[in-house]
């Protein structure tokens, strides 16, 4: 019984260190796909065995610590840079960033995820339109802190090598962030200040 459990776990980890190649290698963003991709690859039929996505973001972590150390720091680095720059850019709309930019994770294919607040999405979209900049639109699935789901708009445009990518709220919801897709607790949000103290960190 304990060598199953073993092998059990072992399975379990391998699932989770092939879901974070393929996030940091390919550029697959959303947990689910990741774990599909990754139980075709090891053809693996037990869904009981799928790792979770806190032990996927752990493994991601331990993968690019091994295999992408010095230039995923680099290009954490530079992706940090341009993001404050958006968020000074979109002062108005009380920018915050989200996502692998924010907690260290994002690999070579990782956009740069804001979110903005807004009356409605108009007010953003005029802005960009205004300031002549070509973006795709979207919508994002997420998971608010009392348990409803919503579909929000999310603009999407190119800065240098990188994509920003805007969720856009109403403005009474940046008293709460949505849930996180990695452990269902609040996502983490950071503003302006917090994004310039994580650049002076990265450069020590």
């Amino acid at each position: 019984m304990a060598r199953h459990h073993r092998d059990y776990r072992r399975l379990k980890t391998l699932l989770a260190q092939e879901c974070a190649r393929l996030m940091a290698e390919e550029g697959i963003r959303d947990f689910r796909t990741a774990k599909r991709k990754a139980a075709l690859h090891l053809a693996v039929t037990d869904k009981a065995a799928l790792p979770d996505n806190a032990e996927i973001e752990r493994a991601l972590i331990d993968h690019q610590r091994l295999f992408h150390a010095e230039h995923q720091a680099s290009r954490l680095l530079g992706l940090r840079k341009i993001a404050l720059e958006a968020m000074r850019f979109l002062a108005n709309f009380r920018p915050k960033l989200v996502g692998s930019v924010l907690n260290g994770t994002a690999g070579p294919h990782a956009d740069i995820q804001l979110h903005l607040f807004a009356d409605t999405p108009k007010d953003i979209l005029l802005f960009l339109m205004e300031h002549h900049i070509p973006f795709e639109t979207s919508e994002r699935r997420l998971k608010l802190a009392n348990g409803d789901h919503v579909c929000l708009p999310v603009f999407r445009f190119g800065a240098g090598d990188a994509c920003i990518d805007l969720t856009i709220f109403r403005l009474l919801a940046e008293r709460e962030a949505p849930r996180s897709p990695v452990d269902g607790r609040p996502l983490r949000r950071a503003g302006p200040a917090e994004v310039q103290a994580l650049l002076a960190t990265d450069r020590s």
